[in-house]
């Protein structure tokens, strides 16, 4: 899955060891820019802290995978990026040049019905 995004805050890392050894984690809060924006909690671990390098105002598109988990009868929801793409004006990897713009959608022509179009779009 991917979401977009600005990040708008970044939580205090947090670091521990376990069985496989050391750990780190860093939570960031991505606010979407849909109609109605919603708020996700994002953690990053390891070298990828590093690699990603996110700062408050990044806007961002990220790959992200879902995971529950049950733990004394409560359900808990973890969302983990296993890719970071910064985007915009302050961005000059290879991700602002291999964006292609989108044209612009054009209205369907006077005194054709919508649901012709539609049926006529099938590709087979």
């Amino acid at each position: 899955m991917e979401i977009s995004g600005k990040v708008v805050e970044l939580l205090d890392e947090k670091r521990g060891s376990g069985r496989n050894g050391e750990w780190r984690k860093l939570d960031f809060i991505l606010e979407t820019q849909d109609q109605y924006p919603k708020k996700v909690c994002i953690s990053v671990w390891g070298d990828k802290i590093d690699q990603y390098a996110l700062n408050v105002g990044d806007q961002i598109n990220a790959g992200i995978n879902l995971e529950s988990r049950e733990f004394n009868g409560r359900w808990y929801t973890d969302v983990r990026a296993w890719k970071v793409d910064k985007m915009g004006a302050g961005d000059t990897g290879s991700q602002g040049e291999s964006q292609i713009p989108t044209p612009p959608m054009e209205a369907p022509a006077a005194g054709m019905p919508q649901e012709d179009n539609d049926a006529n779009d099938l590709p087979f």
